[in-house]
């Protein structure tokens, strides 16, 4: 696959996935107690011998720029690489990038240059899904296509949240809805399916050859891919759809995102993170192994460096070094853990202070949360959604669709309850 070029896009403000996206960008956030989001399109490149990739950044992208720098490191005779374009003012434009199709179409100067590769592939940095990413490209250059979209089968429930194509036999796109009113699917229905999924959405993913992608975006002014250039494209150009039938997961909300982790601790999780032939790649840690010290942990993940006890941890993540004290109980949450451990120096510190450790203390009870990194927490605190809430913005923390969020950083002081 040395003809081919991954893009990676690494998404806007990520506003629906506040206020875990406050300090970070979306692919930046933590995923699966020890992983990244932006970790699983660049292992499905890896995996399928895409060894050259460029990260599109823009908003809040320190943090992934320095997951990126430290993690993927490539030797000399190898030829690879994962390499950052940041969104940048030039002689041309002195904007940020307006949408999915703008930002690479500004960063075709960086492509064009590497005259071996004939493909491009454009990925999503936000989205949890393993495929084997050949499959796709052979799939374009034997249909003759010049963009093929990557396509999974939904139900008409999912259908108005996304982009949905129409297909004639053989998979070639010839309609074309981005968030389809109610009234329009029954036109845009591609098979009959007995489970009910009927219509095939995009998953923004797409295949070209490069130099048809250059002609494309420079005859255009179209911001986004999904919205505007893939709309347009059908009925001029060879528009072809993927069939994906693996599971895949848009986690750009709260909601999605928090779903999609605790399905990873199911006996059975559908996605795969144990399989030794698609491993998913991230920055190497140096921790020592975790200490439980008499605690109940079921159907959970704990990640590495943790030091829990007395603590009964049900259906959750716990993220990389989280420290959780005696008595506590966390049920069906994330835990995010934190970028370092205290030291001695600084544990006196805070007691002299009365202040949390980073970490979560004695006798709390903890249900239907995500608790991003370094977040210190008291003891006897109760984050429950006593008043079961939907929606609300808090100092310390949000909640959204009915799940606690306590922002990467907070302070949640003892006897607390939320």
């Amino acid at each position: 696959m040395k003809d081919i070029i991954g893009v990676i896009l690494g998404g806007g403000e990520g506003q629906r996935l506040y206020p875990l996206t406050k300090e970070r960008s979306k692919p930046a956030v933590p995923l699966g107690g020890k992983y990244r989001l932006i970790d699983i399109p660049i292992s499905n490149c890896l995996n399928s011998h895409i060894n050259r990739v460029f990260v599109l950044t823009q908003f809040n992208s320190a943090s992934l720029n320095k997951h990126i720098v430290q993690t993927y490191k490539f030797d000399m005779f190898n030829g690879g690489f994962v390499d950052i374009l940041a969104a940048e003012q030039t002689p041309e434009s002195s904007s940020w990038f307006q949408g999915t199709a703008d930002a690479v179409r500004r960063s075709l100067k960086h492509l064009i240059p590497y005259e071996d590769a004939k493909y491009i592939i454009v990925l999503s940095g936000d989205q949890l899904y393993q495929m084997d990413l050949r499959r796709i490209v052979d799939y374009h250059v034997q249909n003759g296509a010049e963009i093929t979209v990557a396509a999974i089968p939904v139900s008409a429930a999912d259908a108005p949240d996304l982009g949905i194509m129409k297909t004639a036999p053989g998979g070639e796109v010839v309609g074309f809805r981005e968030k389809p009113r109610p009234e329009e699917l029954p036109d845009l229905v591609s098979e009959d399916r007995p489970d009910g999924r009927n219509y095939l959405a995009s998953m923004g993913i797409y295949v070209f050859e490069k130099q048809f992608l250059v002609d494309l975006l420079t005859g255009t002014t179209a911001t986004d891919f999904g919205k505007e250039v893939i709309p347009q494209a059908v009925g001029v150009h060879r528009v072809w759809a993927f069939p994906f039938d693996g599971y895949w997961e848009d986690v750009g909300t709260i909601r999605a995102f928090y779903e999609a982790n605790l399905a990873l601790a199911d006996v059975s999780p559908r996605f795969n993170f144990y399989d030794v032939t698609r491993p998913i790649y991230t920055h190497p840690r140096n921790l020592p192994g975790s200490k439980f010290n008499n605690c109940n942990v079921h159907q959970s993940i704990v990640s590495t460096g943790c030091i829990l006890t007395g603590a009964d941890i049900k259906h959750s993540i716990i993220g990389v070094r989280s420290r959780i004290g005696s008595g506590t109980t966390i049920k069906h949450s994330i835990v995010m853990g934190a970028d370092h451990y205290e030291t001695a120096e600084q544990l006196l510190e805070n007691a002299e202070k009365k202040q949390p450790h980073i970490g979560i203390g004695n006798h709390c009870t903890i249900i239907n949360a995500i608790i991003d990194k370094n977040v210190r927490i008291g003891d006897n605190v109760s984050i429950i959604n006593a008043h079961n809430l939907q929606e609300k913005d808090d100092e310390n923390y949000c909640i959204r669709d009915g799940i606690i969020v306590v922002p990467k950083g907070a302070w949640i002081r003892s006897g607390t309850v939320i």
